[in-house]
C-alpha cells in the first residue's frame, strides 16, 4: 500500500474527523485515501467486511476499524505524544462512558434535526439541545472535557462542531444561543492546528447534506 499507516475515510464524516485529529494530535504520518461511500472500494471491503464503513486505520497491513476503538488504538500505540485517555483508571472509564453518550446521542438527533419536517423535526430538534447541554454540564467550566488538556472526551465530540452549521441553517435553530459554553469550547478546540486543520469546511458538509436530501427526497 506504500505506507505503514493509511486512513480509509470520507472528508464530512464526524467518525472519520475524530481519527484525524488523534493522528494529528500524535504527529503520525500517514496515507489519506478519500473513499466514494456510493461506490466503495475493494480496499474497504477487504479491510472492513463486518460493517463496510469508514474510517478503517490500517497499521502495517492490520486494519483497525470504528471510530472510538481507533481513536484509543491510535493513544496506545503512540503513547509518547499527548496523551488522549487520562492514566487514572476511574477517570478513564468516566472519558469512555462519555464518548460512547456522544456516539449514541449527538449523530442520530442531529440527523433527524436535519433529515425530517415539520414535528418530528421539532422533537429532533428539542432533543438535540438536551443531548449539548447535558454535555455542556458535563464540561462545567473546564477549558476542556480533559480538565485542563485536550482529550479523547474532546476527539469524540469536536468533529461534530464541524455540522453545526448545517444543524443551524436545516433546523432553524441557534447552538451558541443555547449551548455557549459548549460552543466557546469548541471555538477553543478550533485553535488547535491539530483540530482546525483535520475538520471538514462547514460549508462544505451543507452543500453534501442538500444533495443528500434531493437524492433521499426530504429537500
Amino acid at each position: 500500500m506504500g505506507s505503514e499507516v493509511v486512513l480509509l475515510d470520507s472528508y464530512i464524516s464526524m467518525f472519520g474527523m475524530r481519527v484525524r485529529v488523534a493522528l494529528a494530535e500524535k504527529r503520525v504520518k500517514y496515507e489519506y485515501k478519500e473513499e466514494d461511500l456510493r461506490n466503495k472500494s475493494s480496499l474497504l471491503l477487504e479491510m472492513n467486511p463486518i460493517h463496510k464503513k469508514i474510517p478503517v486505520l490500517i497499521d502495517n497491513g492490520k486494519p483497525i476499524t470504528e471510530s472510538l476503538i481507533i481513536v484509543e488504538y491510535i493513544d496506545e500505540v503512540w503513547k509518547d505524544e499527548s496523551p488522549l485517555l487520562p492514566s487514572d483508571p476511574y477517570k478513564r472509564a468516566q472519558a469512555r462512558f462519555w464518548a460512547d453518550y456522544i456516539d449514541k446521542k449527538v449523530y442520530d438527533a442531529g440527523r433527524r434535526l436535519w433529515a425530517t419536517k415539520g414535528d418530528e423535526q421539532e422533537a429532533a430538534k428539542k432533543e438535540f439541545i438536551e443531548i449539548l447541554k447535558t454535555l455542556e454540564g458535563q464540561l462545567g467550566d473546564k477549558p476542556y472535557f480533559g480538565e485542563d488538556s485536550f482529550g479523547f472526551v474532546d476527539v469524540a465530540l469536536v468533529p461534530f462542531y464541524s455540522w453545526f452549521y448545517t444543524y443551524e441553517k436545516l433546523g432553524n435553530l441557534n447552538i451558541e444561543a443555547e449551548c455557549p459554553k459548549l460552543v466557546a469550547w469548541a471555538k477553543r478546540c478550533m485553535e488547535k492546528e491539530t483540530v482546525s486543520k483535520s475538520l471538514a469546511d462547514p460549508k462544505n458538509i451543507y452543500e453534501f447534506v442538500l444533495q443528500m436530501k434531493k437524492r433521499l427526497g426530504s429537500d
